[in-house]
């Protein structure tokens, strides 16, 4: 359970980075290291164009939904009502953001064999080291 979750994070993480070093692993060099055929590849973006709209804007309601508490908590006196009202929709948006990025992981697993799949797993976890080390710096 613990690897699943981290694996969705890794996911949600890749999927919604942004910037010039961080990219979807489906449009960088892992991609085309994994030797995926024409087909497969077609697949792929068919599954991140079906669930891409649906990623902006349930991104920007959980940034929204983050906004909101932050404010509240800001306030000299915290209404604890509004601000647990806050917290239980930080809470869904956050969920359904993670639902729809495990929908769209699983989608593209059922695209991959399970070699390649691996591959993107190893791959994967290395760039989540990587990035934390980073971050240390």
């Amino acid at each position: 359970m613990k690897t699943l979750i981290t694996l969705l994070i890794l996911a949600a993480a890749c999927a919604l980075a942004q910037g010039p070093d961080l990219h979807p692993w489906w449009e960088g060099p892992m991609a085309q290291n994994l030797n995926m055929s024409a087909d497969q590849q077609k697949q792929i973006r068919a599954a991140v164009r079906e669930f891409r709209d649906r990623l902006i804007e349930q991104r920007g309601t959980v940034q929204k939904a983050e906004g909101n508490l932050q404010d509240l908590m800001n306030e000299d006196q915290v209404n604890e009502a509004r601000a647990r009202e806050a917290i239980d929709k930080l809470v869904a948006a956050r969920s359904e953001l993670m639902r729809t990025v495990s929908q769209m992981t699983l989608k593209m697993r059922m695209v991959l064999t399970p070699e390649q799949w691996q591959q993107v797993q190893k791959r994967r976890a290395g760039r989540g080291q990587q990035l934390r080390q980073q971050r240390k710096l």
